[in-house]
């Protein structure tokens, strides 16, 4: 049995090593995620900016993956409050590419449907709807269906700031589509094969 410390108890671990979906997230993670090298010193933690609102510690929801956890890891806030800063991967003495393996569980939670709050994954969604059709982000179409989504009457308070932008030239009032979009949709029809193929 593996030994008990606070970060095992509070995350309820009370079973033996299951390695295969610390596996899986590996295998599906881009590149060489190094997540099997976790040594559970905590430096991730404690360099993250936003780990106190988590409720597991990068290093906790590793030890959960080891522990074969997948719902309780699919279901953590953890990877949809990753700011994606890299404080954690510069910072991290075993190279583990944590801010990639926040983005493959964003992923997995979303194809399990495992998630406690929707607002993350649509606005996730949003993105990529509009990438996929625009080639990039459309900033105004995307905050405009995330809060007519998630807090409509947040909208009226916003619409200052989205004026401010726009007559700046910081957001734009249409959508442009880049150039040579069929290259892009290709990539991405390729790269969506390849994961059902995976």
């Amino acid at each position: 049995m593996p030994q008990m410390t606070d970060e095992r108890v509070r995350a309820g671990m009370n079973r033996e090593e299951d390695l295969s979906l610390l596996n899986e997230v590996s295998m599906k993670t881009a590149g060489v995620s190094h997540l099997e090298m976790c040594i559970q010193c905590g430096t991730c933690g404690g360099s993250c900016p936003v780990a106190m609102d988590m409720e597991h510690t990068p290093r906790m929801l590793f030890a959960m993956l080891r522990a074969g956890m997948r719902d309780e890891v699919l279901r953590s806030n953890t990877p949809w409050l990753c700011v994606s800063c890299y404080h954690c991967v510069v910072r991290c003495p075993q190279e583990v590419h944590i801010a990639d393996v926040m983005y493959t569980l964003k992923g997995m939670a979303i194809h399990a449907k495992l998630y406690t709050n929707a607002t993350a994954p649509h606005f996730s969604q949003t993105f990529v709807d509009m990438v996929e059709a625009y080639g990039r982000s459309y900033e105004m179409g995307l905050a405009t269906r995330h809060y007519l989504r998630h807090f409509p009457l947040r909208l009226p308070g916003m619409m200052p700031m989205g004026f401010g932008m726009i007559t700046k030239g910081r957001m734009a009032v249409m959508p442009k589509r880049i150039k040579q979009m069929d290259q892009l949709t290709a990539i991405l029809d390729r790269a969506k094969q390849l994961e059902l193929n995976s």
